[in-house]
């Protein structure tokens, strides 16, 4: 985006300067959305992971349930 200011010297003529922006707005922008991604990404991760590891405890409760009560039916004689 440039800025325009228009000033008028004694000599009676305009002078025009055009003051241009350094797109430093536009690279903080591109910074940000890297990072937001990568944070979304590292979150996702890390959730899914968390989901892995409950569903192999949840697993190996059941089996340990299952074991238990096969020790169970053998001590009762069924």
């Amino acid at each position: 985006m440039a800025d325009i200011e228009t000033t008028n010297t004694p000599a009676g003529g305009t002078t025009i300067i055009e003051r241009k922006s350094s797109g430093g707005t536009i690279l903080i922008a591109i910074v940000l959305l890297i990072a937001v991604a990568i944070g979304g990404f590292y979150l996702f991760s890390r959730q899914s992971s968390q989901n892995a590891k409950d569903d192999a405890i949840s697993g190996a409760a059941k089996s340990v349930s299952s074991a238990a009560d096969k020790v169970g039916d053998a001590a009762s004689g069924h």
